[in-house]
């Protein structure tokens, strides 16, 4: 059971690390002029990561609840 519950936490841990890495990433590419297609296209996705970055939080929060 504590062998399970530690793997589930470090796969939400990855998961909030994986969406956040992108978040950053995302709005670095944002900053750059890439032209308004790629900028809608980023925005898009980083609306979706946003999503996903809670989403994943939300997790983390209900495996361990002393978790920020």
């Amino acid at each position: 059971m504590y062998d399970h519950l530690e793997l589930e936490l470090a796969r939400a841990r990855q998961r909030v690390k994986r969406a956040e890495l992108f978040l950053t990433r995302a709005s670095e590419m944002l900053d750059e002029e890439r032209g308004v297609g790629i900028s809608l296209a980023l925005c898009c996705r980083i609306r979706s990561e946003q999503t996903r970055l809670a989403e994943a939080r939300s997790r983390l929060r209900h495996i361990d609840p002393k978790t920020h």
